[in-house]
């Protein structure tokens, strides 16, 4: 029983030893395999390259009209799909009871107008009653200095004995009539000055504050009367209605929305690489789908100044010149033709793509592949430019890169 385990490990000894040994050689020549590839040098160049731009057809402005004034519609002069003009009526709103806000201010000017004039007549009665009482001052003066003159004679002959008490009382009363009456027209020349200040501030507030007042009230009624007659802003097609007549427009509420559409545009992205290499004005052909026969000529417009919030990408908007046929909605492609700047350019064989990441493989002189992060630029079916990652004149694998790893062996095949 011994001697048969002994045999039995014996032979299980051999054969895992034989086992080791062929897996040995089988490594051995794997490792020493290399990977056939076809490789170029790299050069410089620049690459000629197109890219599609994908959209619809969108007019190139659109207005929504509004209304300024609230009120009842009394007509609506424009349908969805009509052509308007700049300029052209497009909804009437009822004015009945503007009119009686006009006639109201109306009658408030001349009511004020009334007031200017009564007070100018004010004016005029108070200078007179100003002008009589200075004529009474004159006159109660010299009555009251002779009473002063009488009185002071009879005083003095009173004084030396000449002139009874009588005669003196019935001077003393004269002059006090006198002074009476001057000071009566004192009073009344300053009474009559006073009508004329006060006739004349209400000449100025019936000229100046209160005309003012109440023909701002009109042009406030004029000018809603203005608003009344709603014009189209723009050349262009009617693509909504909202109001019908005899309904209420409120204010700032869209009536109508028009579309110009003799000029449509295409809004798409790009990216930032190819920024630089378009400009504001570049003429571009454009195919739209419904007619694949026709090809119309688009012009970029504009070019985004800041990238879109995906990240480096760039906005574009490619205006097309409508000849009539074209509508908004249809679906469209423009072809941006693109001459790139001088660079590193290999074939796009010689790309691998992994983990959101762009490799080459460069060969060096004892044929061991190098795996490079490449950054690419413009790009066309046959060729890439490198922007980084890559020199001029290194040697680069252009088949078999899927197979290709970090430091294997290749040789290279014609």
């Amino acid at each position: 029983m011994k001697g048969y385990i002994k045999r039995f490990l014996a032979v299980v000894l051999m054969a895992g030893l034989a086992f080791d040994l062929s897996g040995c050689s089988i490594k051995t020549q794997s490792s020493n395999e290399k990977i056939p590839v076809k490789a170029v040098i790299a050069s410089k160049g620049k690459l000629n390259s197109t890219i599609v731009v994908n959209g619809s057809l969108t007019p190139n402005k659109y207005a929504d009209v509004t209304s300024k004034l609230a009120g009842q519609v009394v007509a609506v002069n424009a349908d969805v799909g009509d052509k308007v003009e700049a300029g052209q009526l497009l909804v009437q709103i009822d004015t009945k009871e503007l009119n009686a806000q006009l006639q109201q201010a109306d009658a408030s000017i001349a009511m004020v107008n009334k007031q200017a004039e009564n007070a100018k007549i004010g004016i005029q009665a108070a200078q007179q009653n100003m002008e009589a009482a200075e004529i009474k001052i004159n006159s109660a003066k010299v009555s009251l200095d002779d009473a002063q003159k009488n009185y002071d004679r009879v005083k003095s002959l009173y004084d030396a004995g000449a002139a009874p008490q009588s005669q003196l009382d019935a001077a003393d009363t004269q002059l006090k009539q006198a002074q009476n009456q001057y000071n009566a027209a004192l009073n009344q020349y300053e009474s009559a000055k006073t009508q004329v200040n006060n006739a004349q501030k209400q000449y100025e507030i019936y000229t100046g504050p209160a005309l003012q007042q109440a023909e701002a009230a009109k042009n406030v009624v004029q000018v809603q009367m203005t608003n009344s007659d709603i014009y189209a802003p723009l050349d262009g097609i009617v693509t909504n209605r909202n109001i019908q007549p005899g309904e209420l427009a409120t204010a700032g509420t869209p009536l109508l929305t028009i579309a110009e559409t003799s000029t449509l545009k295409i809004e798409g992205t790009i990216n930032e690489d190819i920024v630089p290499l378009l400009r504001v004005g570049q003429k571009v052909p454009v195919v739209i789908d419904a007619f694949p026969d026709k090809q119309f000529q688009g012009v970029i417009s504009q070019i985004g100044p800041v990238a879109t919030t995906t990240g480096q990408i760039f906005p574009i908007e490619i205006a097309v010149t409508n000849p009539g046929e074209l509508k908004p909605g249809m679906t469209a492609k423009a072809m941006l033709s693109l001459t790139g700047y001088e660079g590193i350019v290999v074939p796009v064989s010689a790309l691998r793509y992994e983990s959101g990441k762009t490799y080459v493989f460069t060969i060096d002189n004892k044929g061991i592949a190098r795996k490079r992060v490449v950054t690419l630029g413009l790009q066309n079916e046959k060729y890439v430019t490198i922007l980084e990652g890559l020199s001029v004149g290194e040697r680069v694998a252009v088949t078999n890169v899927n197979a290709l790893y970090d430091k294997a062996a290749v040789t290279i095949i014609k």
